[in-house]
């Protein structure tokens, strides 16, 4: 089961590096449009991180009992 939960939070990381990084980079509009499409990345990235520990926590638990 935690093999499990790692890989849906890899493909779920990989999934935000390629669609959220890249406009960031490559993005021709203003750069208030930028740090903004940047800030939201690192929200999504700061959400998955979080739902990851959660996810682990109870997985681990549920293994212990």
């Amino acid at each position: 089961m935690k093999a499990l939960v790692w890989a849906v939070a890899v493909v779920l990381y990989a999934l935000v590096t390629f669609f959220g990084i890249g406009p960031v980079l490559m993005a021709d509009g203003l750069r208030g449009e930028r740090l903004l499409t940047l800030a939201v990345v690192l929200a999504i990235y700061a959400a998955i991180t979080i739902g990851l520990r959660w996810a682990l926590r109870r997985v681990s638990a549920a293994s212990r009992s």
